[in-house]
């Protein structure tokens, strides 16, 4: 029998597992119940497709959405493995054939909605199925839905406890991406899961770049400008259906392909948009919160949220969408405080008071995270009740880190009042305390008595608040989950008191520490190589009717842009090329390279000091009016320097300075009078033309 590893190699083309990888799919192949909370982007589909491989029968695999099985079953065929799905899609001639060939052995994994799952017709279905070829396991995938604590809870994932009882021989896996302590206790309840292997990884996504930046008034600029220094495909997420609408039209106008996604739109057209988005036809989605779970493209390089997200899980599954395929991904909030009342509205209308309080809470959690002055990581796996350090790197407050102080003394004076009140109160309390509030509760309760009372009055009523919220990120104090946010004391907060250890605050004034990489020319020839690649992706994933990741990700394509192999062997060698793929899409991947080799691409002439001191700084994604801010040189010099770039074949986005409706026009002209001055340029296209933008198109023009 091959090896796990083999095995992998040989369904999926990866050399290797990640972390936990090996262990759980050990684990599933001795038919044991599993529940396993792995990130998004950590690998949890392999974690059920490769023991299904592996073991007799055919697994079955549950799945919210339509699109997403179906997604997952086009990406499993075009790796050569028989798998495929059951909904209410196919005709009823289609369904029989797909039956037959489950019943004949011929399929793996097989992919249905929970309601079909559980109906009394398929039942029998079901037992004819393990009086043949047998049933491997039952894999219930976004398994939070079964909850009612889930972020997602759906009513038809209720039914799925009935899948113990009625095959109770059965291993059942249960995954999802994101449960809090109390989603998971509730999954292995309602599914009955008998003493399961407890899979729990950090829920720190490592490769996501978290930011929060000020709304602007001009929010459509904000955003505009913002996509613009970004590359690849992106979501932007908004509260209502006629900001989506709005925005999609004016990106689409200025020449980003935009579309809406929103659930006032027909069924049909929501399904042609994502689509078009998953297949690189349009780069970016506008949406409300109904694109959500379904959207299966790995590559999604950022997300911006127009408006406050209701609670930490919604926006880490809403973020979570950027980077799925382990690559780097930017995920931008940008904050307005008055979207907190804008919530509380919809707050009010919940009927049920203690549902209310649970969404108050959730938003304090949301207005931490906007904002924090430490890592945003601290306040947002705190929710998943996961302890972080901070110092992240990841994040705009680790990579522009305020500047820090002691603030020791201020910290005893807190958590002394805290002492001295027996632990049963919360921070307002707390602080009203230390700033001599006359309020009836502080005398109600004698505390104005009290030692503490009337010590903190130097400082503000918000800066209490914020040292009451740093420990608690810190761990350095604890507070109570539930509505009254009771402060306790611990261990660290005692040794604050007797002196053992010091309290650090980050405060205000950010001082700007960005990373400059050194140039590297044969970093260059892996990007040129590497779009080249894309472009032969594109080509033949239209060819395929599929998206372009399924015949390669984007992982595969940057190994083979710095390998470079000459030989069709060695391109089979490489991570995530088995030996259908290879046989399959190989050659004309091979070919790209070779003939990407013979040209030479890279030019003779390289770039001088001063222009590579240009590229850095364009390459951190800064406009033309910040690079010369930065270099202390004028924008005009600046323009000068990216000219010359692009005519040294370097890799500067036009479309980020020149709108394509205009570029189109230049060039035309271009075509049409050859290599004049912009000045004679310019009399003939009018004013609406800047010299600036005829010069970079010029650049551009000969470099292409």
């Amino acid at each position: 029998m091959a090896s796990l590893q083999q095995s992998l190699k040989q369904y999926f083309g990866y050399d290797s597992f990640r972390d936990g990888q090996e262990e759980i799919i050990n684990q599933a192949l001795l038919d044991r119940d599993l529940l396993i909370i792995m990130p998004t982007g950590g690998g949890k589909s392999l974690c059920f497709q490769l023991p299904a491989l592996l073991k007799k029968g055919v697994a079955i695999i549950v799945s919210p959405l339509i699109s997403l099985m179906q997604d997952q079953v086009t990406a499993l065929q075009d790796n050569g493995i028989n798998a495929t799905f059951l909904n209410s899609t196919l005709d009823f001639k289609e369904l029989r054939r797909r039956e037959e060939d489950i019943l004949n052995g011929k399929v793996k994994l097989l992919y249905l909605a929970p309601e079909r799952l559980v109906s009394e017709r398929f039942q029998e279905f079901l037992h004819t199925l393990i009086s043949t070829v047998t049933i491997s396991f039952f894999a219930i995938d976004e398994a939070h839905c079964i909850s009612e604590w889930g972020h997602d809870f759906r009513q038809e994932y209720r039914q799925l406890r009935q899948l113990r009882f009625r095959f109770p021989s059965i291993p059942l896996m249960a995954l999802t991406a994101t449960a809090t302590t109390r989603v998971q206790k509730d999954i292995i309840s309602q599914l009955n899961l008998k003493n399961p292997g407890i899979h729990r990884f950090s829920f720190n996504r490592t490769n996501l770049y978290y930011e929060v930046q000020p709304r602007q008034k001009r929010t459509y600029q904000q955003i505009f400008n913002l996509i613009r220094r970004l590359d690849g495909s992106g979501i932007v997420y908004c509260f209502a259906r006629k900001t989506t609408e709005d925005l999609a039209s004016r990106l689409s106008q200025d020449g980003i392909s935009a579309l809406p996604y929103h659930g006032g739109l027909s069924d049909e057209l929501r399904s042609k948009y994502q689509n078009s988005f998953i297949r690189d036809d349009v780069r970016v989605m506008v949406a409300t919160l109904a694109f959500g779970m379904g959207i299966n493209k790995p590559d999604v390089r950022f997300v911006i949220h127009y408006d406050l997200p209701r609670n930490i899980e919604s926006y880490y599954q809403e973020s979570g969408r950027a980077g799925r395929d382990g690559d780097h991904a930017k995920c931008i909030l940008l904050y307005n405080p008055n979207d907190e009342y804008k919530i509380h509205y919809f707050i009010k209308q919940k009927e049920n008071i203690q549902e209310q309080k649970i969404a108050y809470q959730q938003l304090e959690k949301v207005l931490e995270y906007a904002e924090t002055n430490y890592c945003r990581r601290i306040v947002q796996l705190s929710y998943f009740g996961e302890r972080f350090r901070g110092d992240c790197d990841g994040c705009d407050n680790c990579l522009n880190p305020k500047a820090v102080e002691d603030w020791t003394i201020e910290a005893q004076k807190f958590l002394s009042c805290v002492a001295r009140v027996q632990e049963k109160f919360g921070i307002k309390h707390i602080i009203d305390i230390l700033r001599e509030s006359k309020s009836d509760k502080i005398y109600k309760y004698g505390h104005h008595l009290l030692s503490t009372y009337g010590i903190g009055k130097d400082k503000t009523a918000k800066e209490w608040e914020y040292l009451g919220k740093s420990l608690i990120y810190q761990g350095l104090l604890n507070q109570t989950n539930d509505s009254y946010k009771i402060l306790k004391l611990n261990k660290e907060s005692w040794e604050i008191l007797r002196l053992k250890r010091q309290v650090k605050i980050a405060v205000a004034n950010p001082t700007q520490t960005k990373i400059i990489e050194e140039y590297n020319p044969k970093a260059l020839e892996i990007e040129i190589l590497l779009q080249r690649l894309k472009k032969v992706r594109k080509k033949l994933a239209d060819q395929e009717n599929v998206a372009p990741y399924v015949i390669f990700g984007d992982s595969t394509l940057k190994i083979m842009a710095q390998m470079q192999p000459q030989t069709l062997k060695s391109l089979g060698k490489l991570s995530g090329v088995t030996e259908y793929k290879l046989n399959k899409y190989g050659y004309y991947f091979y070919e790209e390279i070779i003939y990407f080799l013979s040209e030479k691409t890279l030019p003779v002439a390289l770039p001088n000091h001063t222009q590579i001191k240009t590229l850095q700084l364009y390459q951190q994604g800064l406009t033309i009016t910040e690079i010369a801010q930065k270099r202390g040189l004028t924008v005009t010099t600046i323009i000068t320097h990216l000219s010359e770039l692009m005519e040294l074949n370097q890799p500067i986005d036009i479309d980020k300075f020149v709108l394509p409706k205009k570029r189109e026009t230049i060039i035309n002209l271009l075509k049409k009078i050859g290599d004049q001055s912009p000045k004679i340029i310019r009399e003939k296209l009018g004013d609406n033309y800047s010299y600036d933008e005829i010069k970079l198109v010029k650049a551009w023009h000969k470099r292409s």
